[in-house]
């Protein structure tokens, strides 16, 4: 078998001309760039500090293959279940945007919401400067793959002091095993606006493939993002998905993480408090099952005055899953004035689950207010003990408690169709009979 680099080449050469953009020399070199950096670095390894718990050795084994740019023929009646109330949808099938599928309403003048290849294609100034080539080193080789072979993804402007009221519902769907979907939204809130994103990852199969996404966001001074995932891949899935958040001034930042399948996922966050007074929460939610793996890296960058952030993070973990929580906190010298505070609680539900934690502060102000935290453990006996005094037996206790963990998380989602979809997927893991007592 040939190597990865040079299936990956060889791939390259067969699509190039069908990738959105591909007459425009700035993004071909970009493209071209990142080509050479993957061949260059390859896969992240478990030798790397960042990796040291996630083998993406099967993905490096595989094989996994382009999608033609072709339409697919997923009815628009495939899609509707998927979907949530009171939102500006768009569908990207197979890395590919779906028009027929989507449902875009009216916008606010200053609002420009479109598929990435459509702007590519009427304005691609736009994007010169963050689809270019790149002068900074690349996070990762999937991040080198995603900007040689990304196919589509949303591209969301809002101009100065507009509020977007209406979320907007980013739903990529996969239909078919075999393929390798590397998808890039592009999202910029200039002064003063206000918008929410909910980014959808869902399959219409169980089989193997890769999704391979990036996220790159600018929140400008005194805007406010809200940024709401959901990942539902297949069991069989990969998941590889970056977020990088720089934040302005007087901005503010809110990311909810929700991770219940795929059987590899892997989630970097990478926020920049690169003004004063900028805030950022991160909030997530990993259940795992089986032989699971869940990783989430994030890194939050105090890098000036007055910046404030939050972190919480909680894990259930059952069968002989895994999961991997690495939140890093960095208090630069001149980020005098910064309140941060991080904790990651984790449930094991089995003996055979695991979980490696690993909570980081790094300080170099001496202003400060930063705590962080980790606690790994079981279901409390006396409250089993209690449901079980109360005529609950110990099964139903039991998922009873689990539930009551994982619905903190859902809880702090202001947006009402996607927590009763969460809410709803959380009931669905537990027994009939339970289902009634809560």
């Amino acid at each position: 078998m040939n190597s990865a680099a040079d299936f990956y080449r060889d791939e390259f050469a067969r699509i190039a001309t069908t990738l959105p953009g591909s007459a425009l020399p700035w993004l071909r070199h970009g493209r071209e760039a990142g080509l050479a950096c993957f061949a260059e670095t390859g896969f992240p390894t478990l030798r790397q500090e960042d990796w040291k718990y996630t083998s993406v050795a099967a993905i490096e084994k595989s094989r996994f293959l382009s999608p033609p740019p072709t339409a697919n023929g997923v009815a628009p009646g495939q899609i509707d279940a998927w979907g949530l109330a009171g939102t500006q949808r768009l569908v990207f099938v197979n890395g590919r945007y779906q028009p027929r599928c989507s449902n875009i309403g009216a916008l606010p003048a200053g609002v420009t919401l479109a598929s990435l290849a459509e702007v590519l294609g009427r304005e691609s100034e736009r994007l010169e400067g963050v689809l270019g080539p790149r002068s900074d080193p690349y996070p990762s080789g999937f991040a080198a793959l995603n900007q040689a072979f990304f196919s589509d993804g949303v591209y969301l402007h809002l101009a100065a002091g507009v509020a977007l009221e209406t979320p907007v519902h980013l739903l990529f769907v996969t239909t078919e095993p075999g393929l390798a979907l590397h998808t890039r939204n592009v999202v910029r809130a200039e002064a003063g606006s206000r918008a929410c994103l909910i980014e959808h990852h869902v399959a219409l199969g169980d089989g193997a493939y890769l999704s391979n996404t990036a996220t790159d966001l600018v929140v400008g001074r005194d805007a406010e993002v809200e940024h709401l995932k959901l990942q539902q891949e297949s069991l069989k899935a990969f998941h590889v998905a970056a977020l990088d958040v720089d934040q302005q001034q007087g901005s503010r930042f809110v990311s909810r993480s929700f991770a219940l399948g795929g059987g590899l996922g892997r989630v970097d966050i990478r926020v920049g408090l690169n003004a004063e007074h900028a805030s950022c929460t991160l909030d997530g939610l990993y259940m795992t099952d089986g032989r699971q793996h869940i990783d989430h890296h994030t890194r939050i960058d105090h890098a000036q005055p007055y910046g404030t952030s939050r972190e919480f993070y909680k894990g259930v973990l059952a069968g002989a899953s895994r999961a991997v929580f690495n939140g890093r906190v960095i208090v630069h010298a001149d980020a005098q004035h910064s309140d941060a505070y991080q904790a990651n609680r984790n449930l094991l539900l089995s003996d055979n689950a695991e979980i490696d934690t690993k909570p980081q502060l790094e300080i170099y102000a001496d202003d400060v207010k930063c705590r962080h935290g980790a606690t790994v453990g079981q279901l409390d006996p006396e409250q089993v003990f209690y449901l079980r005094s109360r005529g609950v037996d110990e099964a139903d206790a039991r998922a009873l408690l689990t539930f009551a963990f994982a619905a903190e998380m859902t809880g702090r989602i202001d947006m009402a169709p996607l927590r009763a979809r969460l809410e709803k997927l959380l009931l669905g893991r537990l027994p009939e009979r339970v289902k009634e007592l809560v």
